[in-house]
């Protein structure tokens, strides 16, 4: 079985495209994190209102609980984790989770944002998402990766990364330990 995968970012940097192809071809399932967000975080972001840190607690916990469940071959979860404790609460959920980081210049994520009509995430809360994203730490089991030259190139970053093993726990981080 192979454990779950994160992928994560903040709104256009192709998290759903990208673990959707990832997902297909480790032939995984797919899940997006933003289906499982509770009806008044949807209204809030619709409305152009970022969400507090206690908005996003009950959201985490049922991303945590999707990544626990048993999944034979895999799963792959799209999902910001902007920062490092909601990382934290995810694995505090499933401490096998790897996290992939999708970065993307910030003009390009504009683009991106204003080329999805009908999204939930209006383009004016891409400030506020850059400013909370948090890098990975190298504490933390995963990779960032630069997501740009299309779906299928990141994807096989990815893929070659996973196969080079860059996505193992760092000495130090099991979750037993803590």
């Amino acid at each position: 079985m192979h454990s779950p995968l994160v992928i994560m970012g903040v709104s256009g940097s192709g998290k759903t495209e990208v673990g959707a192809a990832l997902a297909a071809r480790l032939g995984a399932i797919f899940k997006d994190a933003d289906d499982l967000h509770p009806l008044p975080n949807v209204e809030k972001m619709t409305a152009g209102v970022p969400l507090t840190d206690e908005d996003r607690w009950p959201w985490l916990r049922l991303v945590g609980a999707e990544l626990a469940a048993e999944h034979p071959h895999g799963v792959v979860v799209a999902c910001s984790a902007l920062k490092r404790t909601y990382r934290d609460a995810i694995r505090a959920a499933a401490p096998s989770t790897r996290f992939i980081l999708l970065r993307v210049d910030p003009s390009v994520l504009k683009e991106r944002l204003v080329q999805r009509p009908g999204h939930f995430m209006p383009v004016s809360l891409l400030t506020s998402q850059l400013e909370t994203l948090e890098a990975l730490e190298t504490a933390e089991a995963g990779m960032t990766v630069i997501s740009e030259g299309g779906i299928e190139a990141v994807t096989d970053q990815i893929l070659a990364n996973l196969r080079e093993g860059h996505l193992a726990i760092p000495a130090g981080n099991n979750q037993n330990e803590r």
